[in-house]
């Protein structure tokens, strides 16, 4: 087995040309020759479009790529040209072994062909001899689990089907390389689940994995690196908790228009960084916004009155968030965020959404806001990471002012010996003996 990596991709891009009207297609084709020709200068009839642009990436065996992105961001274009399926305008792509790929629903099927016979025709096509197919067919079919429909066309199959017989295929051929691109929104949780426990497999056996998903807890679980693309451009490329911080700054705010968002302003004056002296306060945070505001501390309290990083599962908190406004903000947004180290989504909330109904309160230039948030919380003992941020609401959009991540530590001690999942419902349980005849026993 080489030690080289499976997927390697330096500077790529793709761009389309844009056509106003469709005689712009025709000057296009026929115009330069003729301008050449008469000696005039050249001239194009088209807009270029850059899908994908500068984008570089390295996967090693047994390690999994989420790539996460808004609608129409570049990530299918890059998947279809590591896949092969497409030529990148600039750049290099280098894939080493063999490469599955299910790139949108029922793609290389023949909808006139039987699941079977799709079957087997996909298979040749990834390089399997007939001796291995007939090895590995029953355990495609039990891994499709489609039944019956296996012997029928597989124009009568419902989404869910489709993503069943071509994650099946796709998955139990031992790839070196294994591309999804968000086929797995299509199964059901069941189905979810069994694929990514063949994931688990794949990449425990040194296959490299890349996906696609807008599933943000999907990367946090699965994936050992993570990169968010944004018209087509990659905005961080990193760890997975870093990614998932990012893509979520998308996909609850938008950017200003005009402005670029970057990194918020730290306070000037000492006096404000009260956050950073905090016990339990996260060096390591993400912090992004516009600087219009900025938050200066967070103090968690369970009754006791004083800041505190470790409580019981059944304490309540109490989260103040202090903000100062550097400009005046008639519909600022505070919120709070709890997650796993892990990155996984546990619960969030704020002014705007929450149950009572939006919370508007205009904030002046200069002016300092407490926000209060209190949770009748029921987490399970564990670890856990609490964000908190400020927005502006313009227009429904959310316009991030400060937004830190992973901002403090916090710790959930249970009373109970062992707890499992996320959240301790404190569940109370009852046994009662009734001999084989279940005589008197009323059935509800």
């Amino acid at each position: 087995m080489s030690s080289k990596p499976p997927v390697e991709a330096r500077g790529l891009g793709k761009c389309y040309t844009l056509y106003q009207r469709p005689s712009d297609r025709l000057k296009q084709a026929v115009a330069p020759r003729l301008r050449r020709v008469l000696g005039l200068a050249p001239r194009t009839y088209y807009q270029p479009f850059w899908a994908l642009s500068e984008v570089s990436l390295q996967v090693e065996r047994g390690q999994c790529l989420g790539v996460l992105g808004r609608n129409g961001s570049g990530k299918s274009t890059l998947l279809q040209i590591l896949a092969g399926t497409l030529n990148p305008t600039t750049g290099q792509v280098r894939t080493r072994g063999r490469v599955t790929a299910i790139l949108e629903l029922g793609a290389g099927f023949n909808p006139v062909f039987t699941g079977r016979e799709n079957l087997q025709l996909t298979a040749s096509v990834m390089g399997l001899s007939r001796r291995e197919l007939d090895e590995r067919y029953q355990d495609i079919v039990d891994f499709a689990d489609i039944g019956e429909f296996m012997e029928q066309p597989v124009w009568t199959y419902s989404s869910g089907m489709y993503v069943r017989l071509a994650f099946a295929v796709s998955a139990c051929v031992d790839p070196e390389v294994f591309i999804v691109d968000e086929a797995l929104a299509v199964g059901d949780v069941r189905f979810q689940a069994k694929c990514f426990r063949r994931l688990d497999e794949l990449l425990a056996k040194g296959c490299a994995v890349i996906l696609v998903t807008h599933n943000p807890e999907q990367v946090a679980r699965h994936c050992t690196e993570a990169m968010v693309l944004n018209k087509g451009e990659v905005l961080v490329q990193g760890a997975p908790r870093d990614a998932v911080n990012r893509y979520l700054d998308l996909m609850l705010g938008a950017e200003p228009d005009g402005q670029d968002a970057s990194p918020a302003q730290a306070p000037a004056a000492a006096a404000c960084e009260a956050l950073e002296r905090r016990a339990g306060y996260n060096p390591e945070e993400y912090r992004w916004g516009n600087g219009q505001a900025e938050i200066l501390d967070v103090c968690v309290t369970s009754g006791t009155g004083s800041h505190t990083t470790s409580l019981r599962g059944d304490q309540p908190w109490r989260v103040e968030v202090w903000v100062r406004h550097h400009q005046p903000e008639p519909r600022p947004i505070y919120g709070l965020m709890i997650k796993t180290p892990d990155g996984v989504l546990v619960y969030a909330d704020n002014s705007r959404d929450f149950d009572g109904g939006p919370l508007f309160r205009p904030a002046a230039a200069g002016e300092v806001v407490r926000a209060v948030f209190e949770l009748d919380q029921r987490l399970a003992q564990g670890d856990y990471l609490l964000s908190v941020g400020v927005a502006a609401d313009e227009r429904g959009e959310a316009i991030p002012l400060d937004r830190r991540f992973d901002a403090m530590q916090m710790k959930v001690m249970s009373t109970r010996p062992r707890t499992y999942g996320l959240v301790d419902l404190g569940t109370r349980v009852g046994l009662e003996k009734y001999d084989n005849s279940l005589e008197g026993v009323s059935w509800k």
